[in-house]
């Protein structure tokens, strides 16, 4: 089946974070098969939250795993979005990070092609030391947290086992396009009825939603290889205690939506086929194509690198 898109991509706010996995792209697709009316939606591994923020709901949940993350989003939540600013404005100016919205590219010495990275790496590293060895984790802390995801590589964001943040310096610094995301997620999350936790989606309280909510899982990708489940971080077991989920929802009559792929780049997730095909009276797959047309589970053509799908339970 064809499904028109809802609205432009340029209507959607998007996260302020460059989150690996995240769905902003395949938004104009998957949002028009979401459920019309929604009281609760959870965002069960909400990521860069880009999914969340667009879905009209009564009240948000975003839940992830990723503790600075939720702490992060927390903080943007709670201060006033020109105190945000304020601060990182400020953290930008005392480590002498550059500016190219103010400054342009030539007063670095720099251009658009290279990047800013060899001006900023020396900066960079010491906003990274002082953030390491920071012990209050208030407001301020993950406001450094934000700007350090801004000029780090790729935006992104990563903690190695000891705790500490590292990723190396990127080409980009906290342009105006950054800026226009950051303001429009704060001005969201500031409108939304909405709440950050942070637990592991087994322990979600699945009897605290009804057939109005709408619960949303965006897992990491069993077959695919992110940071998100290096050092076996997502395993077969996971895979199955999140599917046994989804079931336990459906016999209490409330509905869903998986992202997740059948097949990539030669590798299969023969778990989740097996339990689609156990389930297929019960649950609805639909394929998200690279060109953003959706088509039917059993005449998707299975040739290409990789099958993105939406499971549904409705």
């Amino acid at each position: 089946m064809i499904v028109q898109e809802a609205r432009s991509s340029m209507a959607f706010v998007q996260s302020p974070l460059n989150y690996t996995g995240g769905k902003a792209k395949l938004l104009p697709q998957i949002l028009p098969l979401f459920p019309k009316k929604i009281n609760t939606f959870v965002d069960l591994f909400c990521g860069g939250c880009n999914v969340g923020l667009n879905v009209n709901a009564t009240t948000t949940v975003y839940n992830d795993l990723d503790r600075n993350l939720m702490y992060l989003y927390h903080t943007l939540k709670n201060l006033d979005k020109q105190a945000v600013f304020e601060w990182v404005y400020q953290i930008i100016d005392k480590y002498g990070l550059s500016l190219v919205s103010v400054n342009g590219y030539d007063h670095y010495n720099c251009d658009s092609s290279d990047g800013l990275g060899n001006y900023n790496r020396d900066k960079f590293l010491k906003l990274r030391d002082d953030f390491n060895n920071k012990l209050s984790e208030d407001y301020y802390y993950y406001i450094v947290l934000y700007v350090l995801i801004v000029y780090a590589f790729n935006n992104q964001i990563r903690f190695n086992s000891s705790g500490h943040f590292n990723l190396p310096v990127g080409k980009r610094d906290f342009n105006s396009k950054m800026a226009e995301k950051l303001s429009l997620f704060i001005d969201r999350i500031h409108e939304q009825d909405c709440s950050f936790t942070c637990q592991d989606f087994r322990d979600f309280d699945v009897d605290s939603l009804s057939k109005d909510d709408f619960v949303y899982a965006d897992p990491p990708y069993l077959i695919t290889c992110a940071t998100y489940n290096e050092q076996d971080g997502w395993n077969l077991k996971a895979e199955q205690d999140l599917l046994d989920f989804l079931d336990k929802l459906t016999k209490k009559h409330i509905r869903f939506a998986l992202s997740n792929v059948l097949r990539s780049k030669g590798k299969e997730n023969k778990l989740l086929i097996q339990w689609v095909d156990k389930n297929s009276d019960k649950y609805k797959v639909i394929h998200l194509d690279y060109n953003y047309a959706n088509s039917n589970y059993q005449t998707k053509d299975k040739s290409k690198s990789s099958e993105e799908v939406l499971i549904i339970n409705y």
